[in-house]
């Protein structure tokens, strides 16, 4: 049971967490800005990135096994010195092929490691507290990377001195956790993977998750580079990434609150627009100096804010036993939309220049907001169809059983042969199998001034937001 004050009876695994991010979030950056220094090719830096996010997706189905077997205290204990090792072969080769193996290894150990925190933080929080725990663990997971970033800013000349630091967080993380006087979670149960299902079920929102790991990607992986290019030192780099990251902090509030009054569908299409427009802008002028914090300020608003709202959407329009399931797709998704941003976005960088990559990422954002408007104007379409049809024959009763044509065979005012041709009527059946059990738009009530969205239903336990690296 937490207390009246739920942050304070999961210290040791806020403080974990801390410890955990300073590291992560630094590591990226460190090594983005070492490859750059030494002029290695930009497809390097994006496929580090790449080898990372897949690590988190083959780590998604090792920690369950690992967690199920041993525990989530010698699991994290386990992927913690695992990930502090890894870092500290950075110091002893520059060999770039053992990296890439390496930054595989820490996004196994790393998603093991969010998997213990967050199904520790799931099982022993109540219902009613379990909003503000994880907004507490959402902040302490920002402040840890901005810390990180803010640590590499001491440095430079970079050097050794930052992975030692780096490979120390990681060790001191484990202390927290081992000394926790809390009750052991119990093990964790393998989540099946429906993908295919949601995919049809929840378009808007899978397409969501898979451009923001695209995006989030490409941006931890390159931005430091892209910085670097532009002439900036280390400190300013630094900067530059906190800025970022600390406005992905500050718009989560908000945003969340304004999802909770406007269609979430309708937010994810401004947010597609809008950062089509500022990435472009970003890509095209010479933006220095506060211009340039200012615009990745905005960019971090708009970015980091896809992935919790459209994990918000996704799971409004599921039923609560599918919710388990959704979750894993919804990693799986994001994890692999991660994967492939960085390769692209540097391949681009490489042939053409830095600039390529907010370029990229603005393709990826206009796509995402043409595939929402294509999708929302065929499920209203769909729709209308469907109450169209139904219409124009008679209106009973409401019940499960109304709506099965074969509900008006009971009736004695229905004509027979209306009742066959409503069974043979395979235009209405194949219309109503075109529209899923819950669509991924809020359309069931439209306004007369509303074309597109109403006014947002009842809000659902939402996704956490799992900071990218």
């Amino acid at each position: 049971m937490t207390s009246k004050h739920p942050y304070r009876s999961f210290t040791a695994l806020f403080l974990t967490t801390l410890l955990m991010l300073v590291a992560q979030g630094s590591l990226s950056t460190y090594l983005g800005l070492s490859l750059a220094q030494q002029q290695v090719d930009s497809v390097w830096i994006g496929a580090l990135m790449s080898c990372y996010y897949l690590g988190l997706v083959l780590g998604s189905k090792l920690g369950h096994k690992v967690i199920a077997r041993v525990g989530h205290i010698r699991a994290f204990v386990a992927s913690a010195a695992i990930v502090s090792a890894c870092a500290m072969t950075h110091v002893l080769t520059s060999q770039l092929e053992i990296w890439l193996v390496m930054r595989v290894i820490v996004g196994m150990g790393m998603m093991c490691q969010y998997m213990v925190l967050e199904s520790w933080l799931n099982e022993q929080t109540e219902s009613s507290q379990r909003g503000t725990v994880f907004a507490f663990y959402m902040i302490t997971s920002y402040l840890g990377m901005i810390g990180g970033q803010l640590m590499l800013s001491q440095f430079p000349d970079l050097g050794i001195a930052p992975l030692l630091i780096i490979s120390m967080c990681y060790s001191l993380c484990i202390v927290p956790i081992a000394l926790t006087t809390r009750i052991h979670p119990a093990p964790l149960q393998p989540a099946p993977l429906k993908i295919f299902v949601f995919w049809k079920q929840v378009p808007q929102s899978l397409t969501a998750i898979t451009v923001a790991g695209l995006m989030a990607g490409s941006f931890y992986g390159l931005a430091p580079a892209y910085a670097a290019s532009k002439g900036m030192p280390t400190e300013e780099v630094t900067l530059f990434m906190s800025v970022t990251i600390l406005a992905g902090l500050l718009a989560q509030w908000p945003m969340g609150k304004i999802s909770d009054r406007i269609p979430r569908s309708r937010i994810l299409r401004f947010n597609a627009a809008a950062l089509t427009i500022l990435t472009l802008l970003i890509s095209i002028l010479p933006l220095t100096g506060i211009m340039l914090l200012i615009a990745t300020f905005c960019y971090g608003v708009l970015a980091f804010t896809l992935y919790p709202i459209a994990s918000a959407f996704a799971n409004q329009n599921v039923e609560q036993n599918d919710r388990v399931a959704l979750s894993a797709t919804v990693l799986l998704t994001f994890g692999l939309g991660a994967c492939f941003g960085p390769l692209l976005a540097s391949t681009l960088m490489q042939l053409i220049g830095p600039s390529m990559l907010y370029a990229f990422i603005s393709c990826c954002a206009f796509t995402l907001f043409l595939r929402l408007l294509r999708v929302n104007y065929t499920q209203k379409q769909v729709k209308r169809m469907m109450d169209e049809q139904q219409n124009a024959q008679f209106k009973m009763g409401s019940g499960d059983l109304v709506s099965s044509p074969l509900a008006a065979a009971l009736d004695p005012r229905v004509d027979e042969d209306t009742v066959a041709a409503q069974m043979l009527d395979e235009d209405f059946v194949a219309t109503r199998q075109q529209v899923p059990a819950g669509y991924d738009e809020d359309i069931e009530q439209l306004t007369p001034d509303d074309g597109f969205d109403a006014p947002s239903a009842a809000d659902s336990d939402t996704e956490t937001q799992r900071p990218s690296d």
